[in-house]
């Protein structure tokens, strides 16, 4: 991937099955959204410096969150955050987070998975932390 929006936005949409870059730029949005509560300090700045510009303010924006969430409840968030069908956050968490794991390397990857709950590296397409 290039770095750049619209390669960003061909993945996700590949991944989720999404017809058009405005789905995958509303999967994105969401996601990020969510994301950006539970990242904190510099794996929060290091990520959003990695996405393409416009993406990081979604990221950064997001105000921290009190409680971690599990996955099933990450994906329970975005669902809300995004007024969708809890398989429509899935389908977006799932098209989008991997995405973000391949903008990362694997020490930014381990220090985000360090910030959320056991459950969430299969999320970003992993099998165990990295």
């Amino acid at each position: 991937m290039d770095g750049s929006l619209d390669a960003m936005l061909a993945q996700v949409a590949a991944r989720g099955g999404y017809e058009g870059s405005q789905q995958a730029a509303r999967a994105v949005h969401h996601v990020l959204e969510v994301l950006g509560g539970h990242l904190v300090g510099d794996d929060r700045t290091d990520l959003a410096r990695l996405l393409p510009e416009q993406c990081g303010p979604m990221l950064n924006a997001a105000e921290a969150v009190s409680e971690a969430l599990t996955p099933g409840a990450f994906v329970e968030a975005v669902a809300l955050h995004g007024g969708d069908r809890r398989d429509e956050a899935r389908r977006a968490v799932t098209a989008v987070l991997p995405t973000l794991a391949e903008l990362t390397d694997d020490a930014l990857l381990r220090r985000i998975l360090t910030q959320l709950p056991p459950g969430h590296a299969g999320l970003f397409g992993r099998v165990d932390p990295v």
